[in-house]
Formats: C-alpha cells, structure tokens, sequence
C-alpha cells in the first residue's frame, strides 16, 4: 500500500506552498481549446487558500525545449485560473523560471495569495532533473505540494528534484486520488477483479498483461493488440495489425492465465472493413477468419456481449485502450458497449488515462465512472506494478 502524506495531513497557515500542477492545456492562438486540467486543479488550491498558505503555483506546457517560447506561455492560464478561482493569480513572467518577477511576487505576498510561475520547461535542466533548478524552486517555499500525476512517472526538477531542498514534500487531492484508486485497487482490489486491455499494440502493454495476470481473476484483451494473439492461435487476419515477433509471446500469456487460473477473453468476433477508413464496406466475422484484402477495426457483436457479461458481477474493473478504431463512428461499437458496460456496473470502474479515458469522455460517460486517470504513460507505470518518482518522491506518512 503506498501511503503518503497529503495535504490534509499539514498546515500551511502563514507558509510558502509551491505546487506542482498540471496546466499543460491546449492552446489555439493563445486560447485554451480544454480547460479540464484546470478545473480539477481547483479543489487542491482552494484547501492551500483557504488554509491560509501563500500559493506558487508550477507546472511546464508543451515542449518548449529548454528556451523560451512565448507561445508556449503560462500568461493564458493565470488569466482564466483567476476567473475560475475568483480571485487574482498573480503571473511572475520571467524566462528563467525562478527570475526577479517571480522573487518579488513571492516576497509581496500575503496568507491567501496565488502566484504562477512561468513554463518550468523553459529551463533546459528542468527534464534533466538538475541540481541547481531544483534548488531555486525550493528556495521560493517552505512546503512542496505534487498535483500533477501526470508527469509523476518522470522525474524533473519540478516534481523530484525540488523535494532534496525541502522539509516538507506531500501530494495534492488530484495525486491521492490516483494512488487511492490506480495504485491501491491494484494492489488491494475488491475481487472479482476485471481487466480489460486493448489499444493497437501488444508490445506497449506487455509489462503490464504481466502484472494484471498476477492479481486479476479475469483478463479481457480486446483492439488491435488482439490480432497478435489472434494470429498466434493459427488464426487468419488478413491485413489486421499484428505484431509477428510477440506471437509467441501471446501464446506463453494464455498458458501462464491458464496456470494461474485467471479467465483471459479473447474476441470470437470482429468487425472488418476492406480499408483503413469510416466509409469501408463492413461484415462481421468470426474471429480469425479475416479474408485477406480485410483488416479488423473493432470486436464483433458476439464479442461485446461476452465482454459485457464479464464486468456485470465484478467489483473491481481496470480498462486502458480501446476495442477499436472508436474515431470512426462505424468501428466504435465495442468500445462504446464496454463504456456502457462500465457505467452500469456496481463496480469500482478505473479509466486508465490514454485514448480510453478520451473514448469514455467523448462517448459521454465520464460522469459514470469511479475515476478516470489524469495520466497516459503514468498510469500505464502505474498499471505495471513500477514505483513512480513523482509519488516517491512525497513523504511517507
């Protein structure tokens, strides 16, 4: 069980919080096409506020390379944060971060105030995790608070690095959630426990089969990573993606979900299409009987009701990747009946960041889930049992 310390562990009454967001939005000249991420970095600076801690708020946008680049400013999210927080957050526009403006704001400020700083990855150090960047952040603060999960799988200066320099280190509400729910119902999950897996390729998502085939009771692997295992069988799948050196790979997987017990799902059905595209000709097949001018772009009917039936009685149920090609609308019925599925279930239902949390938003069942991660390549780490630098690096409780 990992068990940190968080923010309502402390009190920062009087004291200097640097927190470590996640405001890396889309921006179209200069406005912000997705809010999300600043909305649910709301409840974690309202808690600092209203405590009465002094707020300096960072986090990198894009990839500015180490250099300045004014399109790839924090300026925007000041502007809209303090429409959304109702009071003023304060933007220290230096190029180098930690700058005259951003000492002088600090200085300046009283209980209650919000001050941003500017892209940290306008600093070539900050990827790099480099000494001398991490200790001008923690010189800015008596206290560091991580919010930003996803970037928790690497370790920079601004969620890692600043932590050698300060006392103390916890995790924001957005963190704790992804630890409570991605990381601890893993470990210590209400059983029966479903994982559903799919996405395009077997490779990506190989140390993570490894790890759910220990702890799950049922393993649910659908999308194009499907074709491999489908291909391994002896299956025909015409021109469907398959990655021919994990052939045998998938094969030693269905023997170790065999000794183990562990129910593992294959498709016995796929819809196909004779091009990679919405307005292809379609028919549904059995799985493995794809001709060879088709590709398969989703699972079958026959598939979708049996994935169905394996989440209904479950209590725990994980799902990264999506059954299909979910952008078109013709190949996104599977992924749509495993949303469906989810949002009907009793069940804790876990959205593992990437395309499927994208799917599940988009199809419009977000509000019907547990909890949906913030983290694409994080809560893969997460999902493959490895222990994540950014949660690391917070203080044990």
């Amino acid at each position: 069980m990992l068990n940190k310390k968080s923010i309502d562990d402390i009190n920062v009454k009087g004291k200097r919080v640097l927190v470590r967001c996640d405001f890396n939005v889309p921006l179209q000249e200069g406005k912000i096409t997705d809010e999300n991420r600043l909305v649910a970095a709301l409840p974690t600076i309202k808690k600092l506020v209203a405590d009465g801690g002094k707020i300096i708020l960072c986090s990198h946008l894009g990839k500015p390379k180490g250099e300045p680049k004014p399109e790839l400013s924090l300026a925007p999210v000041a502007v809209r944060l303090s429409e959304l927080l109702g009071q003023e957050v304060k933007f220290a526009a230096d190029p180098e971060v930690v700058g005259p403006n951003a000492k002088a704001a600090v200085e300046a400020m009283k209980d209650g105030d919000i001050v941003l700083l500017e892209n940290t990855r306008y600093r070539a150090e900050e990827t790099k995790n480099g000494e001398e960047f991490s200790k001008e952040l923690a010189s800015l603060c008596d206290v560091f608070v991580n919010d930003a999960f996803g970037t928790a799988h690497r370790a920079h200066c601004s969620n890692v690095g600043v932590t050698k320099f300060v006392d103390t280190a916890v995790v924001g509400y957005l963190m704790q959630k992804e630890i409570d729910f991605l990381g601890n119902a893993v470990n210590n999950p209400e059983r029966p426990f479903v994982a559903i897996l799919g996405g395009a390729k077997v490779s990506s998502k190989i140390s993570v089969i490894e790890n759910l085939l220990d702890k799950v009771d049922t393993l649910i692997i659908g999308g194009g990573m499907s074709y491999t295992f489908s291909k391994a069988r002896g299956g025909h799948i015409g021109k469907s993606l398959c990655e021919d050196d994990y052939q045998e790979y998938a094969l030693n997987m269905l023997k170790k979900a065999e000794e183990k017990g562990v129910k593992l799902l294959l498709p016995v059905d796929n819809r196909i299409g004779d091009d990679f595209s919405n307005d292809a000709n379609i028919q549904v097949v059995k799985s493995g009987n794809i001709p060879d001018e088709w590709e398969g772009l989703d699972i079958g009917p026959e598939t979708e009701k049996l994935f169905a039936d394996a989440v209904k009685d479950a209590k725990t149920v994980v799902w990264n990747g999506p059954m299909g090609c979910f952008e078109m609308p013709n190949f996104a019925h599977g992924t749509e009946t495993v949303a469906k599925a989810l949002a009907e279930t009793d069940a804790i239902t876990i959205i593992g960041g990437g395309d499927s949390a994208a799917a599940v938003n988009i199809l419009g069942y977000g509000d019907k889930m547990t909890h949906i991660s913030t983290g694409g390549g994080a809560s893969l780490e997460f999902l493959e049992g490895k222990e994540l630098p950014g949660v690391a690096a917070a203080n044990d409780k």
